[in-house]
């Protein structure tokens, strides 16, 4: 990739500031938004490859440029916010952002969260195909056609839930999902009645893909926020 184009959305000038000095230090392009309808302008002018994104800003709420950007892109979306408090995350997870840093926040933390987005959207970029037949992720290996699924080379049996989870972690590797968000896509409208269910499936799961389901290598928890599946780096 290109030096990636990253969109900044951030009406503080000292954060913003601090922002596009370290996106300047570390090579990267940059557009910067002060407000909700420049943000706009710029994501649809300037198509850029992240977009960090403060929530509170002088126009209209950061959640609701996730909700305009989502209706027609998929760009990552890192929101950068100072609401700590879980139910902001989630809802900002569930209308569509890829990630949610609080500030204060270490550059070096928001470095990393950005090639994190950079390199997930390098391997949605290379794997764009027609159709995608199989997943395979360290030790892992989903085979879409015929819904099976291998650990080292060993058939793993999981139930059709179990099965769809993981498709589902599979398809949004290093994304974190909300329980809201899982359970909807699994049970549609009966997604409600299946929030405290979907602890149990992702336990019978983990035991059946990690080795040691106590320190899961493949699905991480965020305690609060949801579940994310990791990409194994290849050795």
């Amino acid at each position: 990739m290109n030096r990636p184009q990253i969109l900044v959305v951030e009406d503080d000038p000292a954060v913003r500031n601090l922002i596009t000095t370290t996106l300047e230090t570390q090579d990267y392009q940059f557009h910067t938004a002060q407000n909700g309808g420049q943000a706009i302008m710029e994501a649809v002018s300037g198509n850029p490859d992240v977009i960090l994104l403060d929530l509170g800003l002088p126009d209209m709420d950061g959640t609701e440029i996730i909700k305009k950007v989502r209706s027609w892109s998929q760009v990552p979306i890192i929101v950068i916010s100072a609401r700590g408090e879980a139910k902001d995350k989630i809802e900002a997870l569930d209308l569509g952002a890829d990630d949610y840093l609080t500030k204060p926040f270490l550059v070096e933390e928001l470095l990393a969260r950005l090639r994190v987005a950079l390199r997930r959207l390098q391997y949605q970029n290379a794997e764009q195909k027609p159709e995608e037949t199989e997943f395979i992720n360290g030790d892992l290996k989903i085979d879409y056609v015929s819904g099976c699924v291998w650990l080292k080379e060993k058939e793993v049996h999981l139930t059709s839930t179990e099965y769809r989870l993981l498709v589902l972690l599979a398809k949004n590797i290093e994304k974190v999902l909300t329980p809201t968000f899982i359970t909807k896509e699994i049970w549609g409208s009966a997604w409600e009645n299946n929030i405290a269910s979907l602890r149990v499936f992702m336990a019978t799961l983990r035991k059946k893909i990690e080795e040691v389901p106590s320190q899961p290598r493949y699905i991480q928890t965020h305690v609060g926020i949801g579940y994310r599946m990791l990409r194994i780096s290849d050795k």
